[in-house]
């Protein structure tokens, strides 16, 4: 674990006022470096990005304790292009993922996740299948990544890009999603819910358990499919050619397609969009960059997820001007994340003032010493990311805990920090 100056010295500060006893009752009230993570609280927001090595996955437990999971990653890329899973190979992806929300639900007086949204259909994001997946005891499709989860904390509401109809961008054929496709079949059989994204839709990810509580919560549908929210109301629209009018080389791939959405509470902002891009193949095919359009739908936000894990084909410079974000996160899980460029941009004042802290769930040795003058700068390398979003939204800290087991230890802290985007709590922008 790796931390910048700044924060090894917020951590330490945090480690030695818990050591005094005048200071140990306050401590016992908030996050401590060397203790396990404080509990969610009614009216606070936490974002946890999960990091086990193998993909994406981040769990929203919103003020009225409701919950979103997004993406749950279990790629079967091998060493040494992935990197080491975490807490270790002794489970799957899925139930390291599956056991973390549960330790988080029972902080909410729940066993079960309200929303699950499949941002775009790849291993890193729903789960990889091979010959030696084992079947779900209903039978009918293998239990990894999604699947895994919904076996241990069953996901009320399935929201994809794709549903009803997953033939776009070309018809499906690969085994793992085929394997999800029949668990969507699966749950459709047993009565349970499945939804489309719909782009420009506002508070479909959310599920109200106390809506005039909380009514400066919300979160916007910003694109999918190609489709952009417009700004006013719930209407978006197409920035895609019709794919029939393009050559198959030109026809995007999954990850183009992705989901991407704004979260906000009062003047907190939080912007992710799955494994959106911006490249354009060098601008013959500007429409591609759906990853700016969502960035300017969006606006300033606190806290950023890097698309497609900081990879060189996605936070471009014109996303990093539009979001602004104090915080960058990146969910990494393989050596080419992040990639230098990515990182370049992310430090680049030029692209907007202020300071920012830069946290990897994740980064491989030889990524980091391949360009140590920017991976230096990172503020943490390994762990779970923790965004803890105080009531009413004015202040946040990052928590980092420790991916190593289950114990969920506070490895580092910063902040707090004061929120400083617009809300759209009540409004259609």
């Amino acid at each position: 674990m790796t931390w910048s100056r700044r924060a090894l010295l917020l951590a330490a500060a945090s480690a030695v006022a818990a050591k005094s006893g005048a200071a140990r009752a306050a401590a016992d009230d908030g996050d401590v470096v060397g203790r396990p993570l404080r509990p969610w609280r009614p009216g606070g927001l936490d974002i946890h990005h999960i990091s086990t090595g193998r993909g994406d996955s981040t769990l929203i437990v919103g003020p009225d304790g409701s919950t979103v999971m997004v993406d749950a990653g279990a790629a079967s890329t091998p060493a040494p292009p992935a990197l080491a899973s975490r807490p270790d190979d002794s489970r799957r992806p899925g139930e390291w993922i599956g056991r973390y929300a549960r330790r988080r639900l029972r902080e909410t007086g729940s066993t079960e996740i309200d929303v699950f949204l499949a941002t775009h259909q790849h291993p890193d994001h729903i789960g990889d299948i091979d010959g030696n997946t084992p079947f779900a005891a209903q039978g009918g499709y293998r239990l990894t990544g999604v699947t895994d989860v919904d076996a241990l904390a069953p996901i009320r509401r399935l929201i994809d890009r794709g549903y009803p109809s997953y033939d776009q961008p070309r018809p499906i054929a690969l085994p793992f999603q085929q394997n999800y496709q029949a668990f969507v079949e699966a749950r459709l059989a047993a009565g349970r819910s499945v939804e489309r994204f719909n782009a420009g839709a506002l508070n479909q990810l959310r599920r109200n358990r106390n809506t005039a509580a909380f009514p400066d919560f919300s979160i916007r549908n910003l694109a999918v499919n190609g489709q952009v929210w417009t700004g006013q109301d719930e209407t978006a629209q197409s920035i895609f050619p019709a794919m029939e009018t393009l050559s198959p080389a030109d026809v995007p791939d999954e990850n183009v397609w992705s989901a991407a959405f704004r979260l906000t509470y009062g003047a907190f902002g939080y912007f992710a969009a799955g494994d959106l891009t911006c490249a354009t193949f060098d601008g013959a095919l500007p429409w591609r960059d759906v990853e700016t359009a969502a960035a300017h739908a969006s606006g300033r936000v606190d806290v950023a997820v890097a698309p497609h894990h900081g990879m060189f084909d996605a936070t471009g410079a014109e996303m990093a001007r539009a979001l602004a974000p104090r915080i960058w996160v990146i969910s990494a899980w393989h050596a080419l994340h992040p990639s230098p460029s990515t990182l370049d941009r992310l430090f680049n004042a030029r692209l907007y003032a202020g300071p920012r802290d830069v946290f990897a769930t994740a980064l491989d040795a030889s990524t980091a010493a391949a360009s140590p003058w920017l991976s230096n700068r990172l503020t943490s390398r390994e762990g779970h990311v923790v965004i803890r979003v105080e009531p009413g939204g004015a202040r946040y800290r990052v928590v980092v805990t420790s991916n190593k087991d289950e114990a969920d230890t506070v490895i580092g802290l910063l902040g707090p920090l004061a929120s400083t985007s617009r809300s759209e709590a009540s409004s259609s922008r």
